[in-house]
C-alpha cells in the first residue's frame, strides 16, 4: 500500500504531470568518515524511506506505475559495513512502490516517465548535481520530438503542495510532536535542577542531550544553545564553552528530535537559583509577552497579530523598566524596541525546527488553522555596555519559548512540562540533584 502522504500528493497533482523527489546524500566529514546522515525532510515526509541516494517519482497519469522508487541495490559486501538496505524488493514490499529500480538505472528509466507529460514538479536548488541531470534528461527528450514524444513544458515547485501539507499536522504528527516536547521539557528540567555556579556551559549541554537520548529521542532538532552571562544576549550562541558564574543567568534553547519531529524550548534561569531584582523584572516582562501572545492563539487569528502583541507588551515593559523613553506609540513606530528585541516572536515547527510553510498568502499574513504548530518566543537582550542602560541590567538575555498547536477552539501548549513562572523556576532549582549516568 502506498504511503498516505504519497496518495494525498498524487490526488493534488495535475493528471498529466510527474513529480520527482530526491533523498539526501551522505556527506564526508573527513577521510573515510561521514557526518551523521539526516534524510531530506520532504523526501522522508512522503516516503518514510530513510536511506541516502534514493529518488521517488509520482506519476498520477501513468497506466501502471503511479509511485516509483529508485534505491540502492542490496550488496552484502557493503551492507556488512553500513547495515541492511531496503533494496528493490523492499521498496515494493515495505514502502508500497508500484515499481522500483536500482539507482544505477536512473538515467535510462527516469526519462521514460517524462514522455508526453505537460508538467514536472521538482524543486530546483536543493540538489545541484541532480538539477543538471534533470535538465539533461529534458533536453534529450526535446530532441526526440520527431519520434512523437514531448518533454514537460512547465516546471513547478512541489512545495506549493507539499509544504501546505506539512504545515497542517494530523493526529499522528501531533502525537510525535507531543512526545518530542515532553522529552525536550525533561531535559530542561534536569538542567535547572543540576545547574550550579562554577559549571561549564558544555556540562549542561551534555546533561540536556543525555536526557534526550535516554528518553528515546534520536538526537537534537538543532544545535543546542547553552549560554551564561553575556552569552545569553547572543541569539544563536552555541559555542557552549564558557564557565557559568555566580549571578549569571543561563539561557538554554534546546529541543529533542523524536521520529524526525522536533521540539523547541527556551528557558532562562539564574545559575545560583535566585533571580536578582533586575533579572526578575526583565524576566517578568518577557513572560508577560509570552503568555499574552499564547492567549491570542485561535483559528482565524493573523500570524502577524501575534508578533504585534509581543511588540506592544515589550514596548510597554521597556518603558516601565526605564530602558526606553517616550510614548509606547513612538517606541513602536520608530522601532526603538529593536535595540532589545530584534527577532520575530515565533516560527512554524514540525519535522524541521524552522519548519516549512509560507507566512504570507496572497500579500496578506496567513491566518491560523487547526493543526498548525509554531513557537511563541519573545525575548529581551541587554548586553554589557549597551548605551543608556544601568549596569544592573547588563548581560540579561531572556527568552521564554513554548511550542503551541492550534486547536478547533483555541490552542494547546505542548511544553507545559517545564516551568516558566519565576517562582516555579526557583522552586525547581532548589530540588538540586546529581543525575546518574
Amino acid at each position: 500500500m502506498k504511503p498516505a502522504r504519497v496518495t494525498e500528493f498524487l490526488q493534488k497533482m495535475d493528471p498529466q504531470s510527474v513529480a520527482v523527489f530526491v533523498s539526501a546524500h551522505e556527506i564526508r566529514r573527513n577521510h573515510d568518515t561521514d557526518f551523521e546522515f539526516r534524510q531530506d525532510t520532504d523526501f522522508y515526509y512522503l516516503t518514510r524511506l530513510n536511506e541516502p541516494d534514493c529518488v521517488a517519482v509520482l506519476a498520477p497519469g501513468h497506466p501502471e506505475h503511479q509511485y516509483i522508487l529508485f534505491v540502492r541495490p542490496r550488496k552484502r559486501e557493503e551492507e556488512i559495513w553500513t547495515g541492511l538496505r531496503t533494496g528493490v524488493e523492499g521498496a515494493i514490499r515495505e514502502h508500497g512502490a508500484d515499481a522500483a529500480y536500482e539507482i544505477g538505472q536512473l538515467d535510462v528509466v527516469l526519462p521514460k516517465y517524462f514522455h508526453n507529460v505537460e508538467k514536472l514538479y521538482y524543486r530546483f536548488g536543493q540538489h545541484g548535481d541532480f538539477d543538471h541531470k534533470l535538465i539533461g534528461m529534458i533536453k534529450y527528450i526535446r530532441e526526440q520530438v520527431r519520434g512523437g514524444v514531448f518533454a514537460p513544458t512547465t516546471i513547478t515547485d512541489p512545495a506549493t503542495i507539499l509544504h501546505e501539507m506539512r504545515l497542517r499536522k494530523n493526529a499522528d504528527d501531533l502525537r510525535d510532536l507531543r512526545r518530542a516536547a515532553e522529552i525536550s521539557a525533561a531535559g530542561h528540567v534536569a538542567a535547572m535542577k543540576h545547574c550550579k555556579p562554577g559549571m561549564y556551559e558544555y556540562e549542561l549541554e551534555a546533561l540536556v542531550e543525555y536526557i534526550f537520548r535516554k528518553s528515546g529521542a534520536t538526537g537534537v532538532g538543532y544545535p543546542s544553545i547553552v549560554g551564561a552571562g553575556f552569552n545569553t544576549t547572543i541569539l544563536h550562541y552555541n559555542t557552549n564553552q564558557c564557565r557559568i558564574n555566580d549571578g549569571d543567568l543561563v539561557l538554554i534553547d534546546a529541543g529533542a528530535e523524536y521520529n524526525v519531529w522536533s521540539g523547541d524550548i527556551t528557558r532562562t534561569f539564574p545559575a545560583n537559583g535566585k533571580f536578582t531584582r533586575a533579572q526578575r523584572a526583565v524576566y517578568e516582562a518577557v513572560l508577560r509577552a509570552n503568555k499574552e501572545v499564547i492567549a491570542l492563539v485561535k483559528p482565524g487569528e493573523s500570524f502577524m497579530k501575534l508578533h504585534e502583541k509581543a511588540v506592544d507588551v515589550l514596548a510597554e515593559e521597556l518603558l516601565q523598566l526605564g530602558l526606553l523613553s517616550g510614548s509606547k506609540q513612538e517606541v513602536i513606530a520608530q522601532e526603538s524596541y529593536r535595540k532589545f528585541f530584534m527577532h520575530r516572536t515565533g516560527h512554524w515547527l514540525g519535522m524541521d525546527v524552522h519548519d516549512v510553510g509560507r507566512y504570507k498568502v496572497e500579500d496578506g499574513w496567513r491566518t491560523l488553522e487547526p493543526g498548525m504548530v509554531f513557537t511563541v518566543e519573545p525575548g529581551l537582550y541587554i548586553a554589557e555596555g549597551t548605551p543608556g542602560v544601568p549596569a544592573e541590567f547588563y548581560n540579561i538575555g531572556i527568552r521564554v519559548e513554548d511550542d503551541v498547536v492550534v486547536t478547533e477552539s483555541g490552542c494547546e501548549v505542548l511544553t507545559t512540562g517545564v516551568p516558566k513562572e519565576a517562582n516555579e523556576i526557583e522552586a525547581t532549582m532548589k530540588e538540586s540533584v546529581m543525575v546518574a549516568v
